[in-house]
């Protein structure tokens, strides 16, 4: 106890207690994935990103107890990896739920609509920026660009897009997800939970039959730029010529 200039009293708490380490079952397991993330890298502090989202996977969040792990399996300090994941948005703080749905609230998605979507949702489910249902179920939080501006306004769930939402189309989506209902995302890969998701940032394949077809590409309204210069055929018709062709104008002009 200190006293401030005052007289009054000011408790500067109690030191943290190091973190408790995983179950010894859990940590064995842990140890076995980590030696096989830690192989592909030429020094092993390399693979902090992947093994970061591998305790994740274990837990739904970075705890004290994955940083502890991360140090330890790597040689570093606690400081070292705390400095990592508190810098990188992907990987969470506190206990989230099995769907993290972030809602883009960069300018186009924002003038197309999102702001009008994360609104609404915030409203709809009861939650703020960064919280969770109180069911576990869905974790809401607006996000910066996913590059997909293209179909804006956008919202992902565990990483997949769900393009072209409306505030409606992502109410319903939400609902879907809190009872269990399926729910596929426009493009990508059919949804996992967020543990899953996380085991596959981590490096791990994605065992779920069909999953890698289903990925698929870039979507039309990504390559049409690339149609069009090519001077293929568009519903937008042909705007501009290919390179190396002079335009009509040009050629009358001359």
């Amino acid at each position: 106890m200190t006293a401030n200039p005052t007289g009054q009293g000011v408790s500067l708490g109690m030191p943290q207690l190091p973190a408790p380490d995983f179950p010894a079952d859990v940590r064995a397991r842990l140890e076995a994935d980590a030696k096989e993330v830690i192989a592909r890298y030429p020094d092993s502090r390399s693979a902090l990103l992947p093994l970061l989202h591998l305790t994740q996977s274990e837990e739904g969040y970075v705890s004290r107890t994955g940083i502890r792990f991360c140090a330890e399996v790597l040689g570093l300090t606690t400081a070292e990896v705390t400095a990592v994941a508190t810098f990188y948005t992907m990987y969470r703080r506190r206990p989230s739920g099995d769907y993290q749905v972030g809602v883009c609230t960069n300018t186009l998605c924002a003038v197309m609509g999102g702001d009008a979507i994360f609104d609404e949702l915030k409203q709809h489910l009861g939650v703020g920026n960064n919280e969770t249902t109180p069911d576990g179920k869905v974790t809401l939080e607006h996000i910066e660009c996913n590059a997909a501006c293209d179909y804006a306004p956008v919202v992902m769930v565990n990483w997949e897009f769900f393009d072209n939402q409306t505030p409606e189309s992502a109410k319903a989506m939400v609902d879907d997800l809190i009872a269990g209902r399926p729910v596929a995302p426009t493009r990508g890969a059919p949804l996992c939970t967020y543990k899953e998701t996380a085991r596959i940032l981590a490096g791990f394949p994605d065992a779920r039959e069909g999953v890698v077809e289903a990925s698929g590409g870039a979507g039309p309204a990504s390559l049409i730029g690339l149609r069009i210069a090519r001077g293929e055929s568009t519903q937008l018709g042909k705007v501009v010529h290919p390179r190396g062709e002079a335009s009509a104008a040009t050629e009358e002009g001359e």
